[in-house]
């Protein structure tokens, strides 16, 4: 046996295979197509999953992806799935962006109960051209105070966690204005407290992600 043990050797364990983005796990890294299709901060980057997140709704939930390359930006990573499946990439507005991007009295209209916001991008400075192909002219919006809870776990394929109160995340109510095509977005989440995150959004095929490469 011990002769058979050391010709054959140990089998070794199949690699795994990361064919998809739903299969990205922390430590996994993705290359972007090079295309000026998109914008400057994913144009040919090589980003790294640094963390998985889960976004809690009363009748889904959603995964994101948080991903860091060579650069400063922070990319977040989802997937919008409905009769075809999108990479939906994003990065996060500080206020003075917002303010420079957006007419701030348009803007507190997207908290108005109606729910109808219109918004309309300011003209683009020479110092934020590269935020151009993040954005479109105009905004209408599409939902309102939608209530879920910001998990900083993966969750996939099981609930997270309850107490005796209930969900155990930190509670937002998440608002969406989308473009005229809905292949950009606004997406704003306010938290307890009055903490807001701000998100440039756009919807990409999943043909964008060129390489896949597992982690250890």
């Amino acid at each position: 046996m011990g002769f058979l043990s050391s010709l054959f050797g140990k089998k070794e364990a199949p690699k795994r295979q990361l064919d998809h983005p739903s299969k990205l796990n922390k430590g996994d890294m993705i290359s972007l197509d090079d295309s000026f299709a998109l914008p400057p901060q994913l144009r040919g980057q090589q980003l790294r999953v640094e963390a998985v997140n889960t976004y809690e709704y009363q009748r889904k939930q959603q995964t994101e992806w948080v991903l860091k390359g060579h650069g400063n930006d922070t990319i977040f990573l989802s997937l919008d799935e409905d009769d075809e499946t999108y990479l939906g990439l994003s990065i996060k507005l500080n206020r003075g962006l917002v303010e420079a991007l957006f007419d701030l009295d348009q803007f507190s209209e997207i908290f108005e109960e109606s729910g109808k916001a219109q918004l309309t991008t300011n003209t683009l400075t020479a110092d934020l051209e590269d935020y151009e192909q993040w954005l479109s002219p105009h905004y209408h919006q599409v939902s309102a105070a939608d209530f879920g809870y910001f998990h900083r776990q993966d969750y996939r394929g099981q609930r997270p966690p309850q107490d005796a109160d209930g969900a155990t995340g930190d509670a937002f109510e998440a608002y969406q204005l989308l473009d005229d095509d809905e292949d950009k977005a606004i997406d704003v989440e306010v938290y307890e407290g009055g903490d807001t995150d701000v998100m440039l959004t756009i919807y990409r095929p999943l043909s964008d992600i060129r390489d896949y490469w597992p982690g250890a």
